[in-house]
């Protein structure tokens, strides 16, 4: 299983968000190639980097800084970065995709226009990821800030249907609160997609990290860990060997 940590940008510095609320934000560091550079170090293959300030659609400052800080850390040796965050046309993933980008996650656009969707797994095919976030069901969009009355299921159904084979989903419920995690609801997503997914939001423990890698490579492709990281729940190599089933 492969395990991401995450580096969440806004105006160029590493924050996490509770259930994505721009208003309950902790700023973690200032130079987020340098925390790339030590997960890299530590062991880590891949980092999950979400440009927060496009998501939310931030000013073109706060979006200009995250740009850079996407174009660094993309430089960073011995690293493969999975970048996602207000991604909405084709000319954006051509440019994440120049800076080095091994994955690109799109969210919003590809619930909102699914005829976009369609064009974006045909022409970019494995680079891409979907990226579904939902609470108590429902599917949010637009930094989680708005819903869409339309289910998980469906919308999952759909992206898989159109030819996505990576697929990220985030209970928003649970993402920055370290509440632990729901392997059920994993099982059911990625039986819906008919592939593994990437399991992101409520990891508090190795034990959580342990129980995904548990769940089979047919379940789950990787997961995502962010605040429990930065705050000591466990150390990198700690959840590397986890995720790796070792001990």
């Amino acid at each position: 299983m492969i395990l991401f940590p995450a580096i969440d940008l806004v105006a160029g510095k590493v924050v996490r968000l509770e259930r994505g609320d721009r208003a309950h934000m902790k700023v973690y560091a200032d130079d987020p190639v340098a925390v790339a550079r030590s997960f890299a170090e530590q062991g880590a293959r891949w980092i999950h980097v979400v440009d927060l300030s496009a998501a939310l659609e931030e000013d073109e400052a706060a979006c200009a800084a995250n740009n850079e800080a996407i174009r660094a850390i993309c430089a960073v040796d011995g690293i493969s970065i999975d970048v996602g965050g207000g991604v909405r046309s084709l000319a954006r993933i051509d440019e994440l995709a120049a800076m080095g980008a091994a994955r690109i996650a799109l969210g919003t656009v590809l619930v909102l226009e699914p005829g976009f969707a369609e064009i974006a797994a045909r022409g970019f095919g494995e680079l891409l990821a979907a990226d579904v976030a939902a609470r108590d069901g429902e599917v949010k969009v637009n930094g989680w800030r708005e819903g869409v009355a339309r289910s998980v299921d469906d919308v999952v159904g759909e992206l898989a249907g159109l030819g996505f084979k990576h697929l990220v989903f985030t209970d928003i419920s649970r993402d920055g609160m370290q509440t632990g995690i729901d392997v059920d609801a994993y099982r059911h997503v990625a039986a819906i997609a008919g592939f593994p997914v990437v399991a992101s939001g409520g990891i508090s423990s190795v034990d959580d990290i342990r129980a995904l890698a548990a769940a089979g490579p047919r379940v789950i492709e990787g997961a995502i860990t962010g605040r429990a990281l930065y705050e000591g729940a466990f150390t990198l190599p700690e959840a590397l060997e986890a995720a790796a089933g070792e001990r």
